[in-house]
C-alpha cells in the first residue's frame, strides 16, 4: 500500500503551513461565522484544530493516549494565536526522520503507525483548511504532491453505516466524477465541494 512506503511529513508540513496563512486572517468578526462543519463556527472550529495539533504533537512524542492533550478550548482568549503555536508544535513533533517509524497513541483510535497517523493528519488539514477557507471565503490552493499524498488516505477511510452514527466523524461519500483532486478528497470525506451552495454537508473531521 503506497502509505506504507511515503513519507508524508513534507506534504503535511505544506498543508499545516497554509492553514497557517489562511487562520493568519482571521479577525474577531470572522469568529462566528458558520463553516462546513455542521454546529461548528470558526472559532469551534479553530479550536478543534488547535487540539487536534497539540494532541498529534503528544502522540509523536508517546503521549497521546489520554485525552488531555486533545481538549478544546473554544472559549480562547486568542483563538487565532493559539492556532499558530500548536501548528508549529505540530510541524516540529513530526520532524525527526524516525517519526514515520514510531507508534502514536491516538485517543480513541488506538495506536497505528507514525507514518499512518501522520497521513491521518495531513487528509484532515487538507479538508479543513478547505472548511476554514470556505467560512472566510477565501481560496484554498494546494500543490499536486501534496493532493496526491493526501488522497490515498482518504480513500482509505470506510465508508460504512458508522458514516450515519450520531457524531461521526464524516459524512457518507459524495458523488463526484470529475478529474479535481481536492474535488474528490472532499467527496470522499462526505463533504460537497460547493458548499454553502447546498446544505448536505454534515462531515465533522475528527481525526
Amino acid at each position: 500500500m503506497l502509505i506504507e512506503t511515503m513519507d508524508v511529513r513534507a506534504a503535511d508540513a505544506t498543508t499545516v503551513r497554509a492553514t497557517i496563512s489562511l487562520v493568519r486572517s482571521v479577525s474577531g468578526a470572522d469568529l462566528e461565522r458558520p463553516t462546513p462543519c455542521a454546529g461548528w463556527n470558526l472559532r469551534e472550529l479553530l479550536a478543534h484544530l488547535t487540539a487536534q495539533h497539540r494532541g498529534f504533537a503528544a502522540a509523536a512524542s508517546g503521549h497521546g493516549a489520554g485525552p488531555e492533550p486533545w481538549r478544546e478550548d473554544p472559549l480562547a482568549p486568542d483563538p487565532v494565536g493559539a492556532y499558530r503555536a500548536a501548528a508549529d508544535e505540530v510541524i516540529a513533533a513530526f520532524g525527526p526522520e524516525d517519526v514515520l517509524d514510531r507508534e502514536f497513541a491516538l485517543a480513541g483510535i488506538g495506536t497505528v503507525p507514525g507514518r499512518l497517523a501522520i497521513g491521518f493528519h495531513l487528509v484532515d488539514y487538507v479538508a479543513h483548511g478547505w472548511d476554514v477557507a470556505r467560512a472566510l471565503g477565501a481560496a484554498w490552493t494546494l500543490p499536486d504532491d501534496v493532493l496526491s499524498a493526501a488522497l490515498p488516505v482518504a480513500e482509505m477511510v470506510p465508508d460504512d453505516e458508522s458514516r450515519s452514527a450520531p457524531g461521526a466523524a464524516f459524512a457518507a461519500r459524495q458523488p463526484y466524477a470529475g478529474n479535481d483532486p481536492l474535488d474528490r478528497i472532499l467527496a470522499l470525506l462526505g463533504r460537497s465541494p460547493t458548499w454553502p451552495g447546498v446544505s448536505d454537508d454534515r462531515a465533522r473531521s475528527d481525526r
